[in-house]
């Protein structure tokens, strides 16, 4: 059997020797190479972490600080979207200052 009309046999008995050595030179590579296996214990000595009063002071106090940060980037997107509807117009002008009584900005402040 030959592999891109080039004169290499799989079935030359060289061909055959250079499979095998390759095969069995990785196996014991294989087994030579192991890496341990090191378990790690959750109770190492017999003490576990336990939080203290400050510990959970601190984890509440950073949670309150991203709650907080993720109300105060809300309230931005909010304010984002109405500075946007006040600078486009149905009829192609735009400004930051034109108001109109009873459009869509006045009831939406109105409400």
């Amino acid at each position: 059997m030959k592999i891109w009309n080039t004169n290499i046999c799989l079935t030359s008995p060289v061909s055959i020797m250079i499979i095998v050595t390759l095969f069995l030179s990785t196996i014991v590579l294989a087994n030579v190479w192991t890496e341990e296996v090191v378990k790690v214990e959750d109770d190492i000595d017999g003490k576990m972490w336990v939080p203290t009063k400050e510990d959970i002071a601190y984890q509440d106090s950073m949670y309150t600080i991203i709650r907080n940060t993720q109300n105060d980037v809300t309230d931005i997107k909010e304010d984002i979207v109405l500075i946007l509807e006040r600078l486009d117009y149905e009829d192609g002008t735009w400004d930051s200052i034109r108001y109109v009584k009873g459009g869509k900005i006045d009831k939406q402040r109105n409400q």
